[in-house]
């Protein structure tokens, strides 16, 4: 399938922000996106780059009342040797392809994704960060667009690609964060959609976390949905353990999202040499673990954060201090991931894809 370009005209173009220092994250936008749509007669057609705008959608479109829509997360980099990069950028659409699948939405072709976002970042190059910790946050999304108030497949689908420059996302500083257990609410369960980035997923989490933030936590933990006792994720993101000297993190159980960072962390772990562990792993061996010391460091990963220490966890009302500071081994992860994304360091997997 072609794709037709229509550049924005240099009259209406907007400029970069000079800087990202106190923009919110997602707020700004760069000048186009990618948009094609799916008919029942047609399939994908009418792949095309245009001027970034408001879509226009009836209010009886699937996506509104019952949720179809899966969507993704990656970012753009600007290398120190100047070189403008994706990270991974083929696991996002074949995680979108899976999350299709579990909603019942047509799939998008891996290598045609990709293209499509190559050709739409070298429109929109310029918006691509020089500051550092800094980048371009890219967001695939597919939506039900058929109007029709009955809970079915909808014939009619859009999928479109924006992207949006992003600071640093530790601006005020690496620093370890403080975590609420979540006891009264529920993620994901075994056979939902935990393990998939669909609106339904991401919904569910919203009250724990505005609860939690309001009695100073960053973050909620999340247990599982049946007995409450095995650990999921931490907000948005995959969680890990650094016990005896073992990198441990919960399998993957289906209500579980397979990160891109976790498979990253996963990878340079067993290339260091370390123990690296996927298993489940209860509240209590966690909350054990810390008591006895044997627990020494808990940290997040994901694509905004890339790695997030957790210095406090509070379980049934009372808080336990893993560390004050950054632990090693969080302290590694992060140096080498990003080391990677920005070409400060080698890339022994080749995770870094040129844009052009």
């Amino acid at each position: 399938m072609n794709i037709q370009i229509n550049p924005v005209s240099p009259e209406s173009r907007k400029n970069p922000p000079e800087s990202l220092e106190g923009i919110e994250f997602g707020s700004h936008f760069t000048n186009h996106m990618f948009l094609m749509n799916w008919e029942p007669d047609g399939g994908w057609q009418n792949a095309r780059i245009e001027q970034y705008q408001a879509l226009s959608l009836d209010p009886a479109a699937i996506v509104l009342h019952y949720g179809h829509e899966a969507f993704e997360g990656l970012k753009a980099y600007l290398t120190v040797s100047g070189n403008h990069v994706l990270f991974r950028p083929r696991k996002n659409f074949e995680r979108l392809q899976q999350t299709s699948r579990r909603i019942g939405l047509p799939e998008i072709d891996a290598d045609f994704g990709l293209e499509a976002l190559k050709l739409l970042l070298q429109q929109d190059k310029d918006w691509i960060p020089n500051e550092p910790g800094c980048s371009l946050y890219v967001r695939p999304n597919l939506i039900a667009t058929e109007p029709a108030l009955s809970l079915k497949k909808s014939e009619y689908f859009l999928f479109y690609i924006i992207l949006s420059p992003v600071g640093s996302f530790y601006a005020k500083g690496f620093a370890p964060v403080r975590i609420k257990v979540s006891e009264d609410y529920t993620r994901a369960a075994a056979g939902g959609i935990g393990g998939v980035k669909t609106a339904g997923n991401y919904a569910a989490s919203n009250l724990a976390q505005i609860e939690a933030k309001k009695e100073g936590f960053s973050q909620v933990l999340w247990l599982d949905g049946k007995e409450q006792r095995y650990v999921e994720e931490v907000g948005s993101m995959n969680i890990f353990f650094v016990i005896d000297d073992e990198i441990v993190t919960p399998q993957l159980t289906g209500s579980i999202l397979p990160g891109i960072t976790r498979d990253s962390v996963l990878q340079l772990s067993r290339n260091w040499g370390l123990k690296t562990t996927e298993r489940r792993i209860t509240i209590e061996e966690v909350i054990e673990g810390i008591e006895n010391g044997r627990l020494t460091e808990i940290f997040g990963a994901g694509t905004a954060a890339v790695i997030s220490p957790v210095g406090v966890l509070q379980y049934k009302g009372k808080e336990y201090v893993i560390q004050d500071d950054i632990g090693p081994m969080a302290e590694r992860f992060y140096d080498e991931v990003t080391g990677i994304q920005y070409g400060k360091t080698n890339d022994p997997f080749q995770w870094l894809e040129p844009i052009y």
